[in-house]
């Protein structure tokens, strides 16, 4: 006899379901399991009473209600969650792990976009292109062209990487085709494993004291809060830049405000503390900071990278192959 197809359901806001699951996404999706109805953005309705007792999957993504256990009491059939998204930790409770269900994430597919904003951002920093810009739209005229400062251009600088995280390795990957000297700070991290990835093992001050751009791909724990201090911070060099894609709370935002309030650093943030920032805080107004909505990660079309790795894992699992990305319950908490 055929096998049966497994029965699945979609778990997340509705909004994240329409942008990211396309219609004809889903109709892919129809060939390997049996797609109930309706997406389920909450868990106690009647609608979801009546889809969990036959769930084998779950395909969630933003906005996903918390797996807990009287959810999962209500779900005995579940065996497997596959993520749209990068992080887990939003709605897979401990109870989740313990029954042993089987986890994918899109965090790789994520991980795409944002390293590729970080490329972007390194290597404009590194040509000073935002304050050239803005002294050109001022002047309107053109500046001198040999221009002989050695802190200005990519050829040889120095970036440091705060962590080898899934976007962290990516950006190294693609500093490879540049010029430029690459510090990792990673505790989990040997030499040989960073020299592997293209980069020098470094401690967080050295990063820091020898870094022309650092930037932040560290999770948020509860160790790596504050991780960026104003000690830290003071180590970079004058005209430096920090870039933060990863949580704002890992950086002292108080203590980079002040360095780039008063000059001495530069930022691209496209996270903050608290996201967003209020409506009178002095970033807004500071030349030396660039802040983006955090658009790094997936937008637009680069959702459909997600749909597709996300399929991709419905795939395999439904053919008995195992996840891809699979999410190893030890690793759960590292990550972002």
């Amino acid at each position: 006899m055929p096998r049966t197809k497994p029965v699945a359901a979609l778990a997340m806001d509705e909004r994240a379901a329409e942008a990211v699951l396309k219609p004809a996404t889903r109709l892919r999706f129809g060939e390997v399991v049996n797609l109930a109805e309706p997406v389920l953005s909450d868990f106690t309705t009647q609608a979801a009473r009546r889809v969990l007792p036959e769930v084998e999957l779950l395909i969630t993504g933003w906005g996903c209600p918390p797996l807990d256990a009287a959810v999962l009491a209500r779900a005995p059939e579940l065996r497997a969650v596959v993520h749209t998204a990068g992080s887990v930790r939003g709605h897979l409770t401990p109870a989740c792990w313990a029954r042993g269900i089987e986890v994918s994430t899109a965090a790789a597919a994520n991980a795409v976009p944002v390293a590729e904003y970080t490329l972007a951002m390194i290597l404009l920093a590194n040509k000073q292109v935002l304050p050239a810009a803005r002294a050109y739209r001022q002047r309107r005229a053109r500046g001198e062209l040999l221009l002989t400062d050695p802190q200005l251009g990519n050829y040889r600088r120095t970036v440091g990487i705060l962590s080898a995280s899934l976007v962290g390795r990516r950006v190294i990957e693609l500093l490879r085709a540049h010029d430029l000297r690459v510090l990792l700070y990673d505790p989990y991290v040997g030499e040989a494993e960073a020299a592997a990835l293209g980069a020098a093992k470094a401690e967080l001050a050295e990063v820091f004291a020898a870094s022309d751009v650092v930037s932040v791909h560290t999770p948020l724990l509860p160790a790596t809060r504050g991780l960026v201090s104003a000690e830290l911070l003071a180590l970079l060099r004058d005209g430096g830049t920090l870039i933060n894609t990863a949580r704002g709370a890992v950086v002292d935002q108080e203590a980079l405000t002040a360095e780039v309030r008063g000059g001495r650093l530069r930022a691209v943030l496209d996270v903050t503390e608290p996201e967003v920032l209020p409506p009178d805080h002095p970033l807004w107004e500071c030349e030396n900071a660039l802040i983006t909505p955090h658009l790094a990660g997936s937008q637009g079309n680069e959702l459909d990278r997600l749909a597709e790795s996300a399929l991709q894992e419905v795939r395999r699992w439904s053919a008995g192959e195992g996840f891809a990305h699979a999410v190893p319950p030890d690793r759960k908490e590292l990550l972002a």
